[in-house]
């Protein structure tokens, strides 16, 4: 039986890049967006193109509700989940003192919740197994201030301190937790920005360099990745 990756948000962006590099390894895919067409658009050319089997569910990883039922959606599979890449969320730009009311919570519900409730919801069986691996999509933004950040950057603060927390609980239990950090990356965020693509790092280049990470033997643990475009930060 192939291995198994669970790819939050994964219809886009790093999120798809993720499923093709995996699922060019051989990996069995379960992926969720709010969007169903954009889910079957995806199960059909990956399975098409790999020979690999992928499950979908509609989700609004925003909503705690969903999650528990997309965590659910994956147990009624009864397979062990070998990667869990926590990659949902949304960036809206603004400062603190201005942006509108409830921007935090959205953000905090989307970029954070999102990868603890799921994160909650499927690690027994990898305590139980001894084995797993999490990644958890951060940013540049979780160590670096930037003006019109908001609440987007506290949100990847706190994914990243959840991050380092989850790895001295689990490290215990042979699963190891990266958290990846992509500064600007070509992806629908950025739609319509008027800057060469050569500015921006390819989600290919994130998705290849986490597949490096796990490929690592279970004695070595990546803790952190930043990648950074090499013309500097945008």
């Amino acid at each position: 039986m192939n291995n198994l990756i669970i790819v939050t948000g994964g219809t886009k962006g790093i999120g798809r890049a993720i499923i093709e590099k995996f699922a060019a390894n051989g990996f069995d895919i379960v992926t969720c967006s709010r969007n169903e067409n954009d889910l079957l658009e995806l199960k059909k050319t990956i399975e098409a193109k790999h020979a690999v089997k992928v499950f979908v569910r509609p989700t609004d990883m925003s909503m705690k509700d969903d999650v528990v039922n997309f965590t659910r959606f994956v147990q009624g599979l009864q397979r062990p989940v070998d990667v869990l890449v926590n990659n949902a969320g949304y960036f809206v730009p603004g400062d603190i003192s201005t942006e509108d009311d409830g921007v935090l919570e959205s953000m905090i519900n989307a970029n954070l919740y999102s990868a603890y409730h799921t994160t909650r919801g499927l690690v027994q069986g990898m305590r139980e197994r001894r084995s797993g691996y999490i990644f958890n999509l951060c940013s540049i933004a979780s160590i670096k201030a930037y003006p019109n950040g908001g609440s987007y950057a506290i949100s990847k603060f706190a994914l990243l301190g959840f991050s380092k927390c989850l790895r001295e609980e689990l490290k215990f239990f042979n699963i190891r937790v990266t958290a990846v950090m992509p500064g600007a990356t070509l992806t629908a965020s950025w739609a319509g920005v008027d800057l060469p693509e050569e500015r921006f790092i390819k989600p290919e280049d994130v998705a290849d360099t986490l597949y490096s990470a796990y490929s690592l033997s279970e004695r070595s643990v990546v803790e952190e990745i930043i990648i950074r475009p090499q013309l500097g930060d945008l």
